[in-house]
């Protein structure tokens, strides 16, 4: 294929590649998806929270296996089990009752949330091999769909919720079905290119001069040998865990301010908008000024959330608690468009696919730990012990981030 009509090709392919992810970032709106079963069927919040561990443990493992069927059997094929996983198990939450709570687990967690993270993987890595000239401008626009879908979705499904000839079980099983779909029709659209397709190769900028290693294709092996990914792992775990700890429990932190019921619920999705801007900023930013400084500055911007964000809930402030929702989503976003244009850069495209759903590991540690704040929280009955403990993982991370350098 030539590089004119590879270009074109690629056009449509992340737009497709956008769409998808828009439909399977709804998995981030478990804030809003949770309403019912604590209001209508009485269910803790500490088992509403393990749900979106479970999720987050699935999300991963399905990302990981669904890069390895991918290889085999090719995007199409894999993007299909995919849409039948999240359909199957966004309908069968819908037949739920105040009695099944451990179905809420198989349904939801497993079945939805393999297939988003098999979905996930796919139409990243597929999208990804179009663009080796600007990996972070191609991860921040899927990522973006991803980021947003909470807002369109989430409120979508919130109306839903609150009409009385749909409710929340005729919602889940609307929004399962659409899921479904997409993610087959877009299976059947994306191709990864061939070995004769000719793609504009990226320019090496001063940021990458500066890191002064060549860049070759690591073997997953050679990766987990490397001690440099291991330093990134933890350092991407610790960041992730404060945007994944606010996004499950997003619209509970905000009544905790004061926040009018209607209000918080719209200020999960303006968190998941800014969780949107952050994925595609971030992408621009990493293709012009390179790997280190994007995750420096990042990592600040993290730290300052967290740290505006227990300002908030010590002193009971909406406005500033709003602020350090919007920085969390913004810090939050980065941190999957730094994770894939990281794996790729560092790691090479021969083994992406597997390396990054590896690398995206981090967010089974990142979700232990969302776990956990909201254990801290039912103990400590409050927000102070939780952000306490991100602020410290934020720094924490910090001290990691600046000793990342080249892989080994």
């Amino acid at each position: 294929m030539s590089t004119d009509s590879a270009l074109k090709i690629r056009k449509v392919y992340l737009a497709v590649g956008v769409f998808s992810m828009l439909f399977s970032g709804v998995l981030y709106a478990w804030s809003i998806l949770k309403i019912p079963f604590k209001e209508d069927f009485g269910w803790s919040d500490s088992s509403l929270a393990l749900n979106f561990t479970l999720t987050m443990c699935f999300f991963c493992l399905g990302a990981f296996f669904g890069s390895l069927i991918c290889k085999r059997i090719g995007p199409k094929i894999t993007l299909i089990i995919a849409g039948v996983l999240v359909g199957a198990g966004f309908i069968i939450t819908s037949l739920l009752t105040p009695e099944t709570l451990p179905l809420l687990y198989i349904a939801y967690a497993f079945l939805a949330g393999t297939g988003i993270g098999i979905s996930y993987n796919v139409i990243v890595s597929t999208v990804n091999a179009w663009f080796p000239d600007r990996k972070g401008f191609c991860s921040g626009c899927l990522m973006l769909g991803f980021g947003v879908s909470t807002l369109l979705l989430g409120n979508a499904i919130s109306i839903m919720f609150e009409n009385p000839n749909i409710g929340w079980s005729k919602a889940y099983l609307i929004i399962g079905i659409i899921i479904a779909v997409v993610l087959i029709l877009s299976g059947i659209i994306l191709k990864r290119p061939d070995e004769n397709t000719q793609l504009p190769q990226p320019k090496k900028t001063k940021s990458a001069k500066a890191e002064n290693f060549k860049a070759r294709d690591f073997s997953t092996k050679e990766m987990l040998k490397s001690f440099t990914f291991w330093r990134a792992f933890i350092y991407f775990a610790f960041v992730t865990a404060v945007g994944n700890s606010v996004i499950s429990f997003a619209r509970d932190l905000m009544l905790s301010v004061d926040a009018a019921p209607a209000l918080a619920t719209t200020l999960v999705g303006v968190l998941s908008v800014f969780n949107g801007l952050g994925r595609i900023i971030t992408g621009a930013v990493y293709d012009s000024l390179g790997r280190r400084k994007t995750m420096i500055s990042t990592n600040i911007l993290t730290i300052v959330a967290a740290g505006i964000t227990l300002l908030a809930v010590a002193v009971k402030s909406l406005p500033l608690c709003i602020v350090g929702l919007c920085l969390t989503g913004l810090s939050y976003g980065s941190c999957p468009t730094v994770t894939s244009a990281f794996s790729a850069s560092f790691y090479g495209q021969k083994y992406f696919p597997v390396n990054y759903s590896l690398t995206n590991f981090n967010l089974i540690v990142a979700a232990f730990i969302a776990n956990f704040s909201n254990t801290l929280h039912i103990s400590s009955q409050g927000y102070t012990a939780p952000f306490v403990m991100l602020l410290i993982l934020a720094v924490a991370a910090l001290g990691l981030n600046l000793t990342i350098k080249k892989p080994e």
